[in-house]
């Protein structure tokens, strides 16, 4: 991928969506940023700020996740290259990163306490891996993505647990 055509492209794609959809907002594009945190060092980085950042943010950043998505797309990148394009508004990613590193603690003591496997709440496949990578040294759990679509989800077992115990997922009628 070339980097600096790639972000050329997104500014593009972002001015026209920012223009006119009248939206007010600014952004960043950073080239070979820092790393974010432990689990993300993309190759390119969009930070958005402005009044509509709240716009973004809101329904757990599903306008932020979608423009994201519409940029892979753009640049027709393949599901094993998403990691190399992040998009942020106010910090909502970092924030993201600790609270799904807090439940990955509640969970892996709630597992060592009770010994049954903790189902977290589907998400996104860049989560997902962020929950793996989080849990990824605690040799007495082990993780496992299950599901389907946008109902996958991490399943946290004792290393011990067996294949044929595995439960039924539970689903609510």
């Amino acid at each position: 991928m070339d980097k600096l055509a790639a972000a050329n492209k997104i500014n593009e794609f972002l001015q026209a969506v920012v223009t006119h959809g009248g939206l007010h907002l600014k952004y960043r594009i950073v080239v070979d940023p820092p790393a974010l945190n432990d689990f993300e060092t993309p190759e390119i980085f969009v930070d958005f700020s402005g009044p509509d950042s709240a716009l973004l943010l809101d329904r757990g950043g599903e306008l932020l996740r979608a423009l994201e998505l519409l940029a892979f797309e753009i640049l027709r990148l393949a599901s094993g290259e998403h990691e190399k394009i992040s998009f942020d508004c106010k910090n909502q990613r970092s924030l993201r990163v600790q609270e799904l590193r807090m439940a990955a603690s509640v969970a892996a003591a709630k597992v060592r306490q009770t010994g049954t496997p903790f189902h977290f709440a589907p998400m996104s496949s860049r989560e997902r891996r962020m929950v793996h990578l989080a849990l990824r040294d605690e040799a007495d759990l082990r993780t496992e993505s299950d599901g389907e679509g946008r109902d996958r989800c991490v399943v946290l077992y004792p290393a011990d647990y067996k294949a044929a115990e595995k439960p039924a997922r539970r689903t609510l009628p």
